[in-house]
């Protein structure tokens, strides 16, 4: 059997270098991995290279910082090509960028099998392109893999029962993998008691792009920071927000790091008090790692995760109260599976 992988972002390379590690038990299955070259951040992704020790691609497309169309289409036309020559047996998918639509539409085209790792999400606003590549992707694939029963359920409604599999979050079975390599030097240099922080990522569009909307997160977190240290990673496209829009005076009481790599932000994770986040992915970590998150989002594709009360929804203007504010937590168990995502995709598709 020959499985073509394609990734385009970081939280994919994640996601593939455990399915990668998988596939070694395999000595019947070739694969080959294509990188589109939508994304790609050594800082955040070298590490899964190093640790889960997941070899380069063996094709890198290096298209990127073009428009969504243009983007998806040449990847359309380089993935064809790929795909001709390789001529592969299935092709994974992942997640919902505009690398997933591209592999999804080639596969469909060619009569190639895709599975799609992470099936079934739905979130609002549905004209979101995360939105429109996960629904158009769902609908063309071949093997469906759901990360909870609300994807299978999601799925269901849209008609699609066939090849659906529930198997849990590829993303739990990582933090299995590496939570023994988790790096906590970070609590002692920044003088943080555990317990007794916040760690908070933000790098959406809808809130750092908008001066008015990051001003008042700031001003938020600015409060926040007065009472209990808030670690910020300071992701580059929202650094340029802030400095482009002069609020720079908000991060005065903000413990602002340079980015960091997995190991370092699951080791800050873990003994932190609470999380405050806009990245779909943290969310859920937020959930391994047993702290509540407040997404700074309009609507969440782990719906599950507010609906068990793990997480809250939040906005610009009572994220302070939301921080501070005790709820009663009935936080669901094993949500996204036992850790064994990975093993489950392949013996479904080895069969």
């Amino acid at each position: 059997m020959k499985i073509i992988s394609i990734v385009g972002a970081r939280p994919q390379f994640v996601k593939e270098a455990i399915i990668q590690k998988e596939i070694r038990k395999y000595p019947d299955i070739e694969e080959i991995v294509v990188h589109t070259g939508q994304h790609y951040d050594s800082n955040m992704s070298g590490v899964f290279f190093d640790v889960l020790n997941m070899r380069k691609p063996e094709y890198n497309l290096g298209i990127h910082g073009k428009g969504h169309l243009e983007m998806t289409a040449k990847m359309m036309i380089e993935l064809e090509k790929v795909m001709l020559k390789e001529l592969p047996d299935i092709a994974l998918l992942y997640g919902d960028t505009n690398s997933t639509l591209a592999g999804a539409l080639v596969c469909a085209k060619l009569k190639i099998e895709a599975a799609h790792i992470e099936a079934g999400l739905r979130q609002e606003p549905k004209d979101m392109p995360e939105e429109i590549n996960r629904v158009l992707t769902d609908h063309i694939s071949n093997w469906l893999f759901a990360s909870s029963q609300l994807g299978v359920i999601n799925l269901g409604k849209e008609g699609i029962s066939k090849n659906v599999h529930f198997v849990g979050d590829v993303m739990y079975d990582v933090y299995k993998e590496m939570e023994a390599s988790f790096e906590y030097s970070l609590l002692e240099k920044l003088h943080l008691v555990q317990g007794n922080y916040i760690v908070m990522t933000l790098h959406r569009d809808f809130n750092v792009d908008n001066k008015e909307i990051l001003e008042s997160i700031l001003s938020e977190v600015s409060r926040i920071a007065k009472e209990l240290p808030v670690v910020f990673p300071f992701h580059p496209h929202t650094r340029k927000s802030v400095e482009n829009f002069g609020l720079g005076s908000y991060l005065k009481d903000i413990l602002v790091i340079e980015p960091i790599d997995y190991l370092n932000l699951m080791g800050l994770t873990k003994y932190a008090l609470k999380i405050i986040t806009d990245s779909g992915g943290y969310q859920k970590e937020a959930y391994f790692a047993g702290k509540e998150a407040c997404i700074l989002m309009p609507d969440t594709s782990w719906r599950e995760l507010v609906e068990c009360g793990a997480n809250i929804l939040v906005d610009s203007h009572n994220l302070y109260e939301a921080v501070f504010k005790k709820r009663s937590r009935n936080v669901e168990e094993g949500l996204y599976g036992d850790g064994h995502a990975s093993e489950k995709i392949l013996r479904v598709l080895h069969t």
